[in-house]
């Protein structure tokens, strides 16, 4: 039986957690959040995820009663027990700068129980260069001999929240270690899971590099949409539709545009890449525009909402409905709604919004549409989430109150003669 250890038990760590132990591993999750480790031996968990007919909740269930999954705040016997090390802890980034020390504080416990044979895969989004200048003197504090006493590589953590267990195992993976048989090893782990090829990079960096690049990408190819819905905007046309009519190019796949752009990859991508690009001389001016224009959206969605209002700021009450970082997600974290919100509290608005798969509790947060949309002047339309009936807009217009109630519709689900059949203005991006 394959002993695997995961340290990280968030919205990657627990799925890919629970995707091993599924597999006949025997699986012990590593978290240094007590409440959080509790709430998984009780089998309770807020993720979004499912694989075939069985939600993660199921899913957690059935391994907590087959003995094969387990959560810990103990890391030694962790360590202890098992012979495969993975680590999906996050780098956190806060005015532009990253934080490595969750990393580096995993990685120095690992290597207070690091034991020869054991093999550890980061799956981390880093800094390129960090796994071999960062990680491997950490883990060789154990008095072990990276490649020979024990097995290092890297693999990039390629998933979609909500989508976790499916392209675990079905997304094309890559793996680069510190020699071959640390890749070997590092790739006979990862197929357990991943059934789709797995690219073996010539170094670590290369592997690193390509993770961040991959969530770059994205987030120029969102910037660039959202620059066009301004421009789209002012040429009396829908962004959406203009996006859906390139696509018929074969060579062609736009973004569509948003409230912003969130979650915990593509934010903090650019700000991966600055440190070593800084250190090496080479400026990156286009990756660091399309950052400022998805930063800049949160303030222009606010501004949709303030400028239709027929009262004061400070007598308006406006509704928002989704808080998540994407659609039909749990996970909040950075998060362009949060966001809008902010702008509109500055302005003085009073804001109730309304996220049924959120947990976070907010002064603003309401439990329901109706508590949400009850004598608002207009409604912000920020993710899509199932338990938000969006299209009751008799409800809407009998709550909102004003001479010119309306709807910005950020997520492209109203078609506008039917909102202003109900005498609700809407405004898109």
């Amino acid at each position: 039986m394959t002993r695997v250890c995961i340290f990280g038990l968030g919205f990657v760590g627990l799925p890919l957690a629970l995707s091993f132990a599924m597999r006949g591993c025997q699986v012990t999750g590593v978290d240094v959040d007590k409440s959080l480790v509790e709430d998984l031996n009780n089998g309770i968990t807020h993720h979004l995820e499912s694989y075939g007919d069985k939600s993660i909740q199921e899913i957690l269930r059935d391994e907590l009663a087959s003995g094969r999954f387990q959560a810990t705040l103990d890391c030694t016997k962790a360590l202890r027990e098992c012979n495969n090390i993975v680590v999906t802890v996050g780098i956190p980034v806060e005015d532009g700068r990253h934080d490595l020390s969750p990393v580096t504080s995993v990685c120095r416990s690992i290597s207070q129980g690091l034991k020869p044979g054991d093999l550890v895969i980061i799956r981390s989004t880093v800094i390129p260069g960090t796994t071999r200048s960062v990680i491997l003197p950490i883990l060789e504090e154990s008095g072990l001999k990276a490649g020979q006493d024990f097995f290092l590589a890297y693999s990039s953590e390629r998933i979609a929240e909500g989508k976790a267990f499916y392209e675990f195992e079905n997304m094309p993976a890559a793996v680069s270690g510190i020699n071959d048989i640390s890749t070997e090893r590092a790739h006979e782990l990862i197929s357990i899971v991943t059934k789709a090829p797995i690219t073996r990079g010539s170094q670590m960096e290369v592997v690193e590099a390509a993770k961040v690049m991959e969530n770059v990408s994205r987030d120029v190819d969102i910037a660039m949409s959202q620059e066009f819905a301004r421009f789209a905007r002012a040429l009396g046309i829908d962004i959406f539709e203009v996006i859906k009519v390139a696509n018929t190019h074969q060579r062609v796949n736009l973004l569509t545009p948003g409230p912003g752009v969130g979650g915990y990859c593509l934010p903090n991508a650019l700000y991966y890449l600055l440190p070593k690009a800084q250190e090496m001389g080479v400026e990156l001016p286009l990756l660091t525009t399309a950052r400022q224009i998805n930063d800049s959206v949160p303030a222009l969605v606010a501004n949709l909402a303030l400028r239709n209002l027929t009262v004061p700021p400070r007598q308006a009450v406006l509704a928002v409905l989704g808080i998540a970082m994407k659609d039909y997600s749990n996970d909040d974290r950075i998060s362009p709604a949060r966001d809008v919100i902010e702008h509109l509290l500055q302005a003085g608005c009073t804001v109730k919004a309304f996220d049924p798969a959120v947990p976070s509790r907010y002064p603003f947060k309401v439990d329901s549409l109706e508590d949400a949309v009850k004598g608002a002047h207009g409604i912000l339309v920020l993710a899509r989430q199932n338990g938000i009936d969006y299209q009751n807009l008799a409800l809407l217009r009998e709550s909102l109150v004003g001479p010119n109630p309306f709807i910005v519709d950020t997520k492209n689900i109203y078609s506008r003669p039917e909102v202003e059949s109900y005498g609700l203005k809407l405004e898109t991006l």
